[in-house]
């Protein structure tokens, strides 16, 4: 197993901080703008799959939605849906500064890509962030997308329900998330766009200073007060070492006193997109496109690389760029002139 947390945490820190300003866009209130426009709406989607989950996240989630422009103006016209998925330690107002949208969905749609709904869901957990990921501690997160978000979307909105028509992207943890439900789930989505994912690789334990901090926390007050590395392991021991015996974390941590559990690593190693993907190839090779990319100095693309390599050699067709960037730096750009573009020409539309 490799470790990647340190590459990780600078990737997610990067993204927070380093990229476009999370706060300079937000999509604060539904509104209708300039026809050519897209218009912002902002709900709230309950989830059955979240209910009952041992760490009482909410199962009421705010989810921003852009409608394409026009969308009022033809009452019979459907569309495609994209589901865009945020990072770790992000809620959906932060993605959406870091997308700088509705700017770049608005420039995307100036520039030619089709009419499509682009949605954004909020998966802001105690630990900072969901890992897209199904657990009695955290809750079924895969179904709150897959089920629940799809479910309320295709009913309140003029969508086209059918997979050939859903696009699915993720950036970072978002990333991670678009890659892990992309091999669970072809049945759903029909495309997939992979933005510099975190998490591909199996994780070791965190260094033992960092093992030692979430060993000594004794409550989920003091955990939110946590640095990047012990609340990052926290994260990831709710979503994928799950115990319902062990309150009020309801998890099983990767050390006790200091002692490597090898059983949670290997509970961990179970979710790693690179050793999950042999036994989901024949569910990739069902996506009409994926396409994948990364900056060049993100600590990440060593393992976007190798998941790129290893699905061309098993038969599951994608495109990989690696451009000049770290990983927060050219999101918006890239979500503007390359994601939405790829979705414009791989998504079924009412045209094609």
């Amino acid at each position: 197993m490799r470790t990647d947390w340190a590459c990780f945490g600078l990737a997610i820190l990067l993204a927070a901080f380093g990229g476009a300003n999370p706060s300079a866009v937000s999509p604060a209130a539904a509104s209708t703008v300039d026809a050519r426009s897209v218009t912002i709406e902002r709900i709230k989607v309950h989830s059955a799959a979240l209910e009952g989950n041992l760490e009482g996240e909410r199962a009421d989630r705010d989810v921003v939605v852009y409608l394409p422009p026009g969308y009022a103006a033809n009452p019979t016209r459907r569309y495609p849906v994209v589901y865009a998925l945020h990072g770790y330690g992000l809620t959906v107002d932060g993605f959406a500064g870091l997308l700088q949208a509705p700017k770049t969905v608005d420039a995307a749609f100036a520039s030619g890509a089709p009419g499509m709904i682009v949605v954004l869901p909020d998966t802001q957990t105690l630990h900072n962030g969901s890992m897209y990921s199904s657990s009695v501690t955290i809750g079924d997160w895969e179904g709150f997308i897959t089920r629940d978000l799809v479910a309320y979307v295709d009913a309140h909105y003029r969508t086209l329900p059918d997979r050939l028509s859903r696009g699915l992207a993720g950036h970072s943890m978002g990333g991670y998330g678009a890659t892990r439900l992309g091999m669970k789930y072809p049945e759903i989505f029909g495309a997939l766009y992979i933005m510099s994912p975190c998490c591909l690789s199996a994780r070791e334990a965190p260094p033992p200073q960092a093992a030692s901090v979430v060993e000594a926390v004794k409550t989920p007050e003091e955990a939110t007060k946590l640095d990047f590395l012990p609340r990052a392991t926290f994260a990831v021991a709710a979503a994928w070492s799950p115990n319902p015996k062990k309150p009020p974390f309801y998890v099983d941590l990767p050390t006790a006193n200091g002692t490597v559990d090898p059983s949670v690593l290997a509970r961990w190693a179970a979710n790693a997109p690179l050793s999950m993907l042999d036994q989901y190839v024949f569910n990739l090779r069902r996506y009409q496109a994926i396409a994948m990319d990364v900056g060049d100095r993100d600590g990440l693309r060593v393992d976007a690389a190798e998941l790129h390599e290893r699905m061309m050699a098993s038969g599951v067709a994608n495109t990989f760029e690696i451009y000049s960037g770290d990983h927060g730096s050219a999101v918006a750009s890239r979500f503007q002139n390359n994601v939405l573009p790829f979705f414009g020409r791989t998504l079924k539309s009412e045209k094609n």
